[in-house]
Formats: C-alpha cells, structure tokens, sequence
C-alpha cells in the first residue's frame, strides 16, 4: 500500500458523520439500510405483539418456550437455504425427520440403544437418505423437485411402517436435547450464570469479528468503513445481545438458554463459515446463479449438486431428532407441513426463486419472523385457520415485492440483501459455442445448442 493510499485510508476512518455513509452501518452500500428489511420487519413484528399481548411477548418464559418451540424449523431453513441458492427445492424433509425420528426413538425403546448411540444412528439414516436422493438428482439426472415428492411419500410410509402408525416414548435422558437448558452452576445472582457468560462470550465475538474485519480489509488495500460506523454498528449488536442476554437469563428458576438453541447456534456458525469461506460455499453460489457459467469454470456440478441434497436429509435428521426429544414421543404425525414452513422461512429472508441469492442468517430472520408470528397470534387465541392464511399472505408479500420491484426496472430488494456478496469462481463471459456443440447440462451430461431455426422470437 503506497503513502498515498494509506493517507486516504486513514481519512476515510476518520471521516465526520455522513447520513449516505449511515447505510454501511447494515452492510455497506448505497443500499444498505434496506439490505436489512426483514429483519425490520421482524423488530416491528416484535413491537407490535409486545403491545397488543401486554408484554407476554418478550417475557422470558415466552422466548424461551418460542426457541424450543421453533427450532426445529430453524434448523430445516439452514439447510434448506443451501438447496434454494443451488436451484433446487426438497419436499421430503418433513418426512424425512419423522423417518429418522422414529427410527431413533423405536431404535431406543425397542432396541434399547443408549441415546447417544441412537443420535449416531439418527444422523447415519438421515445420510443415506441423503445420499440415495443426492445420487438420483445429480448422476441420473431426476429434477430434485420429483426426486424430494417421491421421498415425501415414501419417508411418510416408511415412518408409519416402522412404528406401526403408533407413537414410541423417548427416554427421560433424551429429551435433554431438545426441552432441556443449559446447566447452572456458581453463586446465585438472581440470574442464570451460564446464560450470562453465553451473552458475554458473543459480545466478545462481535467485537472481535468487527475488528478482524477492517484488519482484513486494510491488508487487502481496501478502504474501511469510517471508524464512527463500525462504533455504531458494534454498539447496536451489544445492545441487542445485552437485552436478549437479559431476557433468557432472567426466566424461572431453573431455566436458562435452551440446548435446542445452542445447536442451532453452532449450525448456523458453521454453516455460515462454509458458504462464505470455502470453496464448496462458493461453488453452490456459483451453480445457483449460473450454472453454465460454473461448469465450464470447472464446478463440478454433479458433486454441488449431491452435497446439498444429501447434506439437507443429515439437517433434517437433525430436526427430527430434537422434536422427539421436546414432544417425548416420536408419532405418525410428525413432519407435516415442515417443508413449507422451512421453505418460506427460506424466502421470507431474502432467497432468491431462481437461485443464487440467499443467507444463512437471513434465512434464521424468516424463520424468526414465522416463529413470532405464530406465537404473538396464538397469545392473542387468535385460530388456527386465520394463522395459516396469515402466514400464507406474508410469504407472498416477501416474494412479490422484490418481483415487483425487479420487472418495475428497480433494485431487487432481495439482491440488495446480498449486494457484495461474489463467488470466488472466475465467472467470466464463455466465448458462444459453435452451433450443433454440445454443452454442459446441470446434472453432467450435455445438450445441443441450438441452431438458427430452432430460436422463437423469444428466444
């Protein structure tokens, strides 16, 4: 970096107060105070119900009891992001939870495995699955669309087989996992000790990560951010986790932060770290957004594709497995409708239909969204009917205004919400090639391209 390039730096960091600079505080950009919408629109959901419920809704046993009650869901809209950016859909993961949930619950009850063997049994069935679905979407070629509804059905028999459309009890043990918290320890402050050192060690990471960041960027000969926005920035996610630290530390004796939520957690940060730091991360982009473009930029196709189908069934046996361990019992019922909520938690939070663009913490915001939704409805006995349209009525809003946007010739507020965001791959124009060649199909094998007479004007 020359003298030159670091003196502008240095003014840069030291630039007064700008309101056009106030967007980066939300991610850099133009753009950037709409790039966080959603998440918003979930504060604003928050405030609202707060207000018509009396409080109720950020009481602390209230959030702790959305947390369990959710995060199921959450854990599905981790992988199933993955598979939306890639350009696919999966419908069987409902099924595929109540599969697996079973399994693990007779595999305990009947078989009597102890639990811990009975999750490795859960995440090695929830990999076959995978992996027989994976290789049907990637080597033979079958849309994932049919190969994931085939499964829907078959999973779904296959749960009622195996547990003869009854219900099998889980072991008191078990159900840690997914109702269970964090546990206490030290003198009594009237708080749950371990949730508040839980809040202190993320404050840690925020400020850290914020640092590490402009570190980077300085390496890189980058120009950071004024250094009043990251103040700002920092401050306002301290608050954030101070006040939710607060809430989940100051719930009834004997509850703290939920073990369901710390799984979530860990998920979210290493699905994180995997989409945006490694190279298969970038490859599902790059497959997403063009998936011609990535193959002849040597994407292997074929194995992008297999990753996250397969991956999806392990995230699903993961769900399934913590709804076991909250409802105590494993049932015929389990699963249903978990696809769509996953899949519109999915959109909700910024995905794009076509693939390419989406998050994993956007999509944990739409999943939050759903959560609060349906937990500031039913405080308010509103029915279940009206909760579904509801629901319904949201997630076209989400998606039809960013299409709405894009055709109307604006900035799609769903591509703002990943603005920056560009795969590593070299996706530089291919040259056309000769009419009659063959090129590259998403699934590995080829096609003809298309010769003069076969365009439509359309076309």
């Amino acid at each position: 970096m020359t003298n030159t390039t670091k003196s502008d730096t240095a003014a840069v960091e030291k630039a007064p107060f700008r309101f056009r600079d106030l967007g980066k505080v939300f991610g850099g950009g133009p753009g950037g105070v709409r790039q966080f919408g959603i998440l918003g629109a979930l504060v604003v959901i928050i405030v609202l119900f707060e207000i018509l419920t009396n409080g109720k809704t950020l009481d602390p046993v209230n959030l702790i009891n959305l947390v369990n009650g959710n995060a199921y869901v959450l854990v599905l809209a981790v992988g199933m992001v993955m598979v939306i950016v890639a350009g696919h859909i999966d419908l069987s993961v409902g099924s595929v939870a109540a599969f697996v949930g079973i399994v693990v619950a007779q595999s305990m009850f009947v078989w009597n495995f102890p639990w811990p063997l009975a999750m490795v049994l859960g995440l090695v069935v929830g990999a076959l699955v995978g992996a027989w679905q994976g290789w049907w979407v990637a080597y033979v070629g079958v849309p994932a669309f049919i190969v994931t509804l085939a499964g829907m059905l078959f999973f779904r028999g296959a749960n009622q087989f195996v547990g003869n459309s009854t219900s099998i009890p889980v072991p008191r043990d078990f159900t840690f996992i997914g109702g269970g918290y964090l546990p206490d320890f030290g003198p009594d402050f009237g708080f749950s000790n371990p949730t508040l050192i839980l809040g202190l060690l993320v404050g840690i990471a925020i400020v850290w990560q914020e640092r590490r960041g402009r570190s980077n960027q300085r390496k890189m000969g980058a120009v950071p951010a004024p250094l009043w926005v990251s103040i700002v920035k920092v401050v306002v996610l301290l608050l954030v986790v101070a006040g939710a630290t607060y809430l989940f530390a100051s719930g009834r004796v004997g509850t703290s932060y939920p073990i369901s939520g710390i799984v979530l957690g860990v998920l979210v940060l290493g699905y994180s770290f995997l989409t945006n730091n490694t190279t298969i991360g970038r490859h599902i982009y790059a497959v997403g957004g063009n998936w011609r473009a990535a193959e002849l930029s040597g994407v292997n196709i074929r194995r992008v594709n297999f990753f996250v189908i397969a991956n999806m069934s392990v995230i699903a046996a993961i769900a399934g497995m913590l709804w076991i361990a909250r409802s105590v019992a494993s049932g015929p019922g389990d699963g249903v409708g978990w696809e769509l909520d996953a899949i519109a938690a999915v959109f909700i939070g910024g995905a794009a239909v076509s693939g390419g663009i989406g998050t994993i913490v956007g999509s944990i915001v739409g999943g939050l969204v759903i959560a609060v939704l349906n937990n500031g409805l039913q405080l308010l006995s509103v029915g279940a009917d009206r909760v579904q349209m509801i629901k319904g009525l949201v997630l076209l809003v989400a998606v039809g205004v960013d299409v709405y946007s894009k055709r109307q010739g604006k900035p799609s507020i769903i591509g703002l919400l990943t603005r920056g965001r560009k795969s590593d791959v070299d996706l530089t124009p291919v040259p056309a090639a000769p009419l009659g060649t063959q090129t590259p199909t998403p699934t590995g094998g080829a096609q003809e391209t298309s010769r003069p007479q076969d365009l439509t004007p359309e076309g």
